[in-house]
């Protein structure tokens, strides 16, 4: 069974090309996957400049890639659900060199670019207007909830 899940940030912006006998769009990105350490092994391998995730590229066919493309970019989380493809090509040298990457069957946005927002990510500040038919005393039947308290 060739199955795979990762969940990962863009290392780059996704690159959106079409095939040019059929005009599918594919999409092709990088995706950083933390690898499993603790806070200070991670902290350590960074200090001595050893990789604390693996670049794992990734395909994407279809109207996907064109979400992808639209809807990703640098910095942003998602996962990725897909089989891996290997393969090989020679360079113009006559070195043969081979590939790994992730062939996606779905992928999901599952969060925003980290700390940097863009113009996309800022909240919408609603009409007020919306909100004529609500009273001041409605508000407080909604309390925060503490990170702690949420079970996953």
């Amino acid at each position: 069974m060739n199955n795979v899940v990762l969940i990962g940030r863009l290392a780059r912006d996704p690159e959106l090309r079409f095939i040019p006998s059929t005009g599918m769009a594919v999409a092709k990105f990088s995706l950083a996957v933390d690898r499993e350490m603790s806070r200070d092994k991670k902290q350590e391998a960074a200090s001595q400049g050893k990789p604390t995730a693996d670049f794992i590229g990734i395909t994407v066919f279809g109207k996907q890639a064109e979400n992808c493309a639209n809807y990703l970019a640098k910095g942003s989380q998602c996962a990725v659900h897909g089989r891996i493809s290997t393969g090989s090509y020679t360079t113009q040298t006559g070195e043969k060199k081979y590939t790994t990457d992730v062939i996606a069957d779905r992928v999901e946005f599952i969060g925003g670019k980290g700390q940097s927002t863009s113009q996309q990510e800022r909240p919408v500040q609603p009409d007020s207007s919306y909100f004529g038919d609500f009273s001041d005393e409605d508000n407080d039947i909604f309390q925060p909830v503490d990170d702690e308290d949420i079970p996953f």
